[in-house]
């Protein structure tokens, strides 16, 4: 028999949050995996099918366009016809809050992954986010059928939106990663988040154009998020419209702010998530 190789064990304190973005990469496969697996099970076994990512985006424009635009009468923008406005606008919403939805329960949908194995947790609410950006391009295909219906070509701008699409998901992750630590250790979490995102679409310039409020709130009115978001779609898309560039700028703040503070309170909770979940 030959000689048994000897091997030295070293066990380094640490050593797992030091490459833990190195472990991102690594688990890269699993990310795959968990993306794949959600967009089964969310379409498995339905009778529409993938339509609903195109009927909910859909209707709520059709229901926006009827109040906001028939009703009340509001201007629309640009000279795009209120279903596009509108539209155009339910695009970065629809991916946000079905995004927040997703994220906010993804530890827990999982909690016998996270108890019982090593991994990145963070891999568990990205491939959320990525699940409901399928739904996002998905919803895109209509926009473009929608504009070939009203004879409305989008301008130049158009090249600008994949900024506006990363500024979105990094929104989307940051509330994302927030509610998904905070259910984790507060689980009443999981009945505010559907009036979160509630009273955020009334709260964000979907229905309307944001032109519409007074300058003297303006500002204010950019401490949400979704605003610069949305007005950045409408820009690049639509063409003939203005951005509020204090309030974009403050948007862009407080997304940075979000994703940052969300990614780092995830980063320090991640280690009892085993031990709570």
């Amino acid at each position: 028999m030959g000689k048994e190789q000897e091997f030295d064990l070293y066990i380094e304190a640490g050593k797992t949050e030091k490459q833990y973005f190195k472990d991102l990469w690594r688990y890269r496969e699993l990310f795959f995996f968990l993306s794949w697996r959600d967009i089964l099970v969310r379409y498995k076994q339905t009778v529409i099918g993938i339509l609903w990512a195109v009927l909910r985006p859909l209707l709520t424009m059709v229901v926006f366009t009827f109040v906001f635009g028939n009703v009340a009468k509001l201007p629309s923008e640009g000279g795009a016809p209120y279903p596009i406005l509108v539209y155009v606008a339910m695009l970065p919403w629809q991916f946000f809050a079905s995004a927040l939805q997703e994220s906010s329960n993804s530890l827990i949908s999982n909690a016998n992954m996270v108890s019982k194995i090593y991994f990145p947790r963070l891999v568990i609410p990205t491939s959320s986010v990525i699940v409901s950006f399928i739904d996002f391009l998905i919803s895109f295909i209509i926009l473009v059928f929608l504009m070939i219906a009203y004879g409305f070509a989008p301008s130049i701008k158009i090249i600008a939106l994949p900024i506006f699409t990363l500024i979105a998901f990094f929104a989307s992750m940051g509330c994302g990663l927030w509610l998904s630590a905070l259910n984790v250790k507060y689980r009443d979490f999981r009945y505010i988040v559907p009036f979160i995102v509630q009273f955020g679409l009334y709260i964000s310039p979907v229905g309307f154009s944001s032109g519409i409020i007074p300058d003297k709130w303006r500002l204010l009115y950019s401490l949400n998020p979704m605003v610069g978001v949305i007005d950045g779609f409408r820009w690049s898309i639509i063409g003939n419209t203005q951005v509020y560039m204090p309030g974009f700028v403050l948007s862009l703040i407080v997304v940075a702010a979000v994703f940052i503070t969300g990614l780092l309170f995830f980063r320090k909770t991640e280690k009892v998530f085993a031990d709570i979940i």
